[in-house]
């Protein structure tokens, strides 16, 4: 707004300002849009995950690679359908494991590590960003929700385990205890004991899945692709439930002076056939 000198006349802005300040406060509602996204994902994560993410220790092969991908995969369906279906954009998938991952590092460097004394090597986040970006480009490549469930969501889950193995593999390697043999992972989570004890201690590779070849990673891989597929087409739904627009009605408006237009006479009624 310009005021003029004697203060009692004012102007609207050039169109250049208008522009500018117009721009200034897209670029707001984004921010705002994009914590908003950074909260709700990082406690969804946080109360379905939990401590098979949390910990070294914890992600084991079976219950770490089904779980993780499968309810992690929920807000990039969402809003796959919000961004793609209004504004024709395929990076929503990304843009929710990016803001997930800087949530979870923003969170392990301030609690884990600089309140509870954590070490990173225990409490490192997993990722998901390969199968997201499979994920945006078979729906780019497709434009459809079903071919993207079944191609999109089953990449999203195997991608997950051979995503993570670089800054996994480390931890799972043999180490000799005092004459007790056990895995890195295993070791740093007896050292660094936590609360509510032994609940919280666990053998990294202890499971039952041994008849399938050796490892159990790629059966749970397979099983969480799978279910994977399932939890895309359901939170597509979502996605697509809250991109309706709801009306609520006025249960005030008669004490507003609304609806109280004079009826026409039955004789003004046009008569039915």
């Amino acid at each position: 707004m310009a005021v003029s000198e004697s203060g009692s006349d004012s102007k609207l802005g050039s169109g250049a300002d208008l522009r500018f300040l117009s721009r200034i406060f897209d670029f707001a509602v984004a921010l705002i849009v994009l914590m908003l996204l950074m909260a709700a994902f990082h406690v969804h994560a946080m109360l379905t995950i939990g401590d098979w993410d949390f910990w070294v220790d914890w992600k084991d092969e079976r219950f770490w690679v089904v779980i993780t991908p499968v309810l992690l995969i929920t807000f990039p369906a969402a809003f796959q359908y919000i961004f793609w279906e209004n504004f024709r954009l395929p990076f929503a998938a990304t843009l929710c494991l990016l803001a997930l991952v800087l949530a979870e590092w923003i969170t392990r460097v301030t609690a884990f590590n600089m309140w509870a004394y954590m070490p990173f090597s225990m409490v490192w986040p997993a990722t998901l960003i390969p199968g997201a970006i499979v994920l945006d480009l078979v729906l780019m490549l497709t434009g459809n929700m079903l071919m993207t469930a079944i191609f999109g969501g089953m990449a999203f889950g195997l991608m997950f385990y051979p995503g993570n193995w670089p800054m996994l593999a480390a931890f799972m390697q043999p180490v000799d205890v005092h004459g007790s043999l056990m895995s890195v992972a295993d070791q740093i989570g007896y050292t660094y004991t936590r609360t509510s004890t032994p609940e919280y201690l666990r053998i990294i590779n202890r499971g039952t899945l041994r008849t399938f070849g050796g490892s159990a990673a790629p059966v749970s891989a397979f099983f969480s692709a799978f279910l994977c597929i399932i939890m895309y087409m359901i939170w597509w739904q979502i996605g697509k439930f809250f991109c309706k627009l709801i009306t609520i009605p006025n249960v005030l408006r008669t004490h507003m002076g609304y609806g109280q237009e004079e009826k026409p006479n039955e004789g003004d009624l046009p008569l039915k056939a």
